[in-house]
């Protein structure tokens, strides 16, 4: 009843400001009119003429600008209003008074709505940060695509927005339906991968890299997927190459390309190094991520290297390096796949499995004969150890390794002894434990130079930089 009664007092004071002129009485100007003035003003010149204040000349030009505004005056001056009469004034108070809130009460009831109740305004802006219209939006959209899921326009439209959402697995599969149903392009290719990039925390996986492969393939020239290949070079490791692509895409990008600083950012930041997975840099670049993010990096990486090695076998490197992060990363069963896969693709060239051969053994894998080198983590021992109970097994290959560690403390010329010891304790996942039997290592052997070469090379292997 409140708010009734105030836009009651609201609704007088309306009608009260209407019919105020209504009812006040006419009074003519007392001042006189605008034409009264100009005439002043000729009586005026008349006077100074006769006192001598200007001359003939200027009394008559001024007399025959005043006569013109007087004329234009006399001309345009409204009529006076005439009085209302009393009787007038009081019908139309009485209608604006009484009829118009009875016809605003008439038409309000039947067109209006006075059951609905309040809707504040922190109800009709649930999201401060101004979202939620375009979330609104989405939904509708979304809606629209299940009843019509084969709308790749829809799609098409769609994906963007997901990803700008954060919702980087429904982009995905946005994207990947706007390829069915809208027509495969380079363009969505690398949209496509780079959703799954997003999805991934950054990381181009093995399946974003060949969304990236079949764009350039499609167009050689789509900047996006050339951009992500060379950051999936540069996640890999292969610093190089990611420079290269990138350079090469700044050879043919216009001169206001908006991409360019962030490809010369990238190529400062690649720096021309290659660094093997995971290095030293690597996993301090990793030390800050979540748990979740750095271990979707690490696997991503070695997905990928995989991907590679089973288009182009010839890579020893490739293969040692995709052995060693395996066992780094504890995965000892693919670690042997890997290597098996590695015999495979070289066997066939001396050189390169000579050189399969020379890596797996700074690892105790013996490419040649296809068994352990050394006893410790063998395969004869693991297989040994899975008949053993968690404790006996975890105890078991501790004192093997303590036993191996107390050994090299009284003769520290074994270089393949310093470098099964590290690569237990990567295996056992005790990173700490094996930056310090590196540095025991070093010290070591540090005063013969062709074992400080040996043990060099066999770190780097392990991911070390010796």
């Amino acid at each position: 009843m409140n708010l009734w009664f105030v836009f009651a007092l609201m609704t007088v004071a309306a009608v009260f400001a209407v019919l105020w002129p209504l009812g006040r009485r006419y009074q003519p100007q007392a001042g006189g009119t605008e034409a009264a003035v100009y005439r002043d003003q000729l009586a005026e010149i008349d006077r100074d003429l006769a006192g001598g204040l200007i001359g003939a000349a200027e009394a008559e030009q001024a007399r025959i600008e005043i006569g013109r505004r007087l004329l234009a005056a006399s001309v345009l001056q409204p009529p006076a209003l005439a009085q209302p009469a009393n009787r007038l004034r009081r019908a139309v108070a009485i209608v604006a008074l009484v009829g118009l809130p009875l016809a605003a009460v008439a038409l309000y009831l039947p067109l209006g709505s006075p059951q609905l109740g309040d809707f504040p305004l922190a109800a009709r802006s649930q999201a401060p940060d101004g979202k939620q219209p375009l979330v609104n939006l989405v939904a509708q959209v979304e809606a629209h695509l299940e009843k019509n899921p084969t709308d790749g326009r829809g799609w098409t439209v769609l994906a963007p927005v997901l990803g700008r959402l954060g919702r980087y697995d429904d982009a995905v599969r946005a994207w990947r339906n706007a390829i069915s149903y809208a027509g495969d392009s380079a363009e969505r290719r690398s949209d496509l991968g780079e959703a799954l990039t997003a999805a991934a925390g950054g990381v181009v996986t093995g399946e974003a890299k060949a969304e990236f492969d079949r764009a350039v393939a499609m167009d050689a020239d789509e900047v996006k997927a050339s951009y992500f290949l060379g950051l999936a070079a540069e996640q890999d490791g292969r610093a190089g190459d990611a420079t290269v692509i990138w350079k090469t895409m700044l050879a043919k990008a216009p001169p206001d390309a908006q991409w360019i600083p962030l490809v010369q950012a990238a190529i400062a930041r690649a720096g021309g190094a290659v660094a093997p997975p995971l290095s030293d840099d690597t996993m301090a670049a990793a030390k800050d991520m979540p748990e979740a993010d750095r271990n979707a990096m690490v696997r991503g990486m070695v997905d990928r290297l995989a991907a590679r090695l089973k288009q182009n076998g010839d890579d020893v490197e490739g293969w040692v390096r995709l052995v060693r992060s395996y066992m780094v990363m504890g995965e000892r069963d693919k670690a042997m796949s890997a290597r098996a896969d590695a015999l495979k693709a070289v066997g066939g060239n001396a050189e390169r499995l000579r050189l399969l051969d020379e890596g797996l053994k700074t690892l105790g894998l013996d490419a040649a004969q296809a068994a352990p080198s050394a006893p410790a983590l063998s395969d004869d021992t693991m297989a040994a150890a899975k008949q053993m109970t968690e404790t006996d097994r975890t105890a078991m290959i501790r004192g093997m390794v303590d036993r191996l560690a107390t050994r090299l403390k009284q003769n520290g010329d074994d270089v393949e002894g310093w470098l099964r010891l590290v690569r237990a304790y990567l295996v056992m996942g005790e990173r700490d434990k094996a930056m310090s039997a590196r540095a025991d290592a070093r010290q070591a052997v540090g005063g013969d130079a062709e074992r400080l070469r040996q043990l060099n090379e066999g770190l780097k292997n392990l991911g070390l930089d010796g």
